[in-house]
């Protein structure tokens, strides 16, 4: 099973899209569009703003509707938003 960015799902397919440390070293939980000089993107991003950003990018780049279905359903459990004890936490 390949590897996914933690934060929207997209697929790590190579180095040229894992994001980056502060060091400039690759990051291998998240994309270069999440995570970038080891920071968030977007650190106030809720978990229902990035559903839509994701449903909205794959409907652009016409991917099958169940997939998209597939990648936004399976966003909570990502390391950015799994929920600990009843509170998101950020990691």
């Amino acid at each position: 099973m390949k590897p996914y960015c933690q934060s929207c799902s997209m697929p790590l397919d190579g180095d040229e899209v894992l994001g980056t440390e502060k060091d400039g070293s690759r990051n291998q939980d998240y994309c270069k569009y999440c995570y970038q000089e080891g920071a968030f993107t977007a650190p106030d991003m809720s978990l229902r703003e990035m559903e839509t950003l994701v449903r909205n990018k794959m409907e652009e780049m016409n991917i099958p509707a169940e997939t998209i279905t597939m990648a936004v359903t399976s966003l909570p459990e990502l390391k950015r938003w799994k929920k600990k004890s009843g509170h998101y936490i950020i990691l």
